[in-house]
């Protein structure tokens, strides 16, 4: 997977991008924003009411490190499926750019990085506008961008893989709604862990978007520990790599026939 190659398909994605971006400012920034100020706000007053902070901090600077992972988390899923079959078989530009001296290792690999810089844009616009409101009270706030994007990517790359193996896409809204929403109730977006049962707080280790969260929830807060964050980005690191060796070999043996 050689640089320049992945940077020209990275730059059509881009160009394609600018022509259409007003369609996806909605649903890329304007409702993660209404949701965090709903949920953190409206009915982060009602929990602070009842039962004070959660772990410490307000139920506002509680869920803002959740919300930002979950939202990268849920944008890398859905450019990861319904995107990568339109590419291989409904609009075939994967195929047209493997026509040319780009590989399919480059195709995949430009795919990861255009996601991760539509999930860092919008993490930037999403964190500016909770320190605004106070749901970021670290300075160190900053680094939950990388934080939401290492989760993002722990998630698009083994997606993705799998999308570019399909011949329908019958089974993609059933990993949203079975695989990638449940996972904002395990991974202590709304609630933490603790608050599970005991014998499902261990699974929580075994989604991507818990390591995210922990390592965007230290970011926000300033409460970091050295250990745990460690761990959590060692975690998301071999969630990407197993998922880039899925990919690289799934799009070589779809897109080399």
């Amino acid at each position: 997977m050689s640089r320049a190659p992945v940077l020209r398909v990275v730059e059509r994605e881009f160009t394609v991008w600018r022509r259409l971006w007003r369609a996806s400012v909605f649903s890329a920034f304007v409702t993660p924003v209404l949701f965090l100020a709903a949920m953190g706000l409206g009915l982060g007053g009602l929990v602070e009411k009842g039962s004070g902070d959660v772990d410490g901090v307000s139920y506002l600077e509680f869920i803002t490190p959740g919300l930002l992972a979950a939202t990268g988390a849920l944008m890398a899923a859905g450019e990861s499926l319904w995107p990568v079959m339109g590419g291989v078989k409904w609009m075939r530009t994967y195929h047209a750019a493997v026509a040319t001296p780009i590989s399919a290792s480059d195709v995949f690999g430009a795919h990861l990085v255009w996601v991760s810089f539509r999930v860092a844009m919008s993490s930037t616009v999403f964190i500016a506008v909770a320190a605004i409101l106070g749901g970021v009270v670290s300075p160190w706030g900053v680094l939950a961008i990388p934080a939401a994007v290492l989760g993002a990517m722990a998630l698009a790359a083994p997606l993705s893989a799998f999308a570019i193996t399909q011949e329908s896409d019958l089974p993609f809204a059933l990993i949203m709604r079975l695989g990638v929403f449940p996972l904002f109730l395990f991974s202590g977006t709304f609630f933490p862990v603790s608050q599970l049962p005991d014998w499902l707080q261990p699974l929580a280790v075994l989604s991507p978007l818990y390591h995210a969260v922990e390592l965007c929830r230290m970011a926000t807060t300033g409460r970091f520990d050295g250990a745990d964050a460690v761990g959590n980005a060692v975690a998301l690191v071999v969630f990407i790599a197993a998922g880039c060796v899925w990919g690289v070999r799934t799009f070589n043996a779809k897109l080399t026939q």
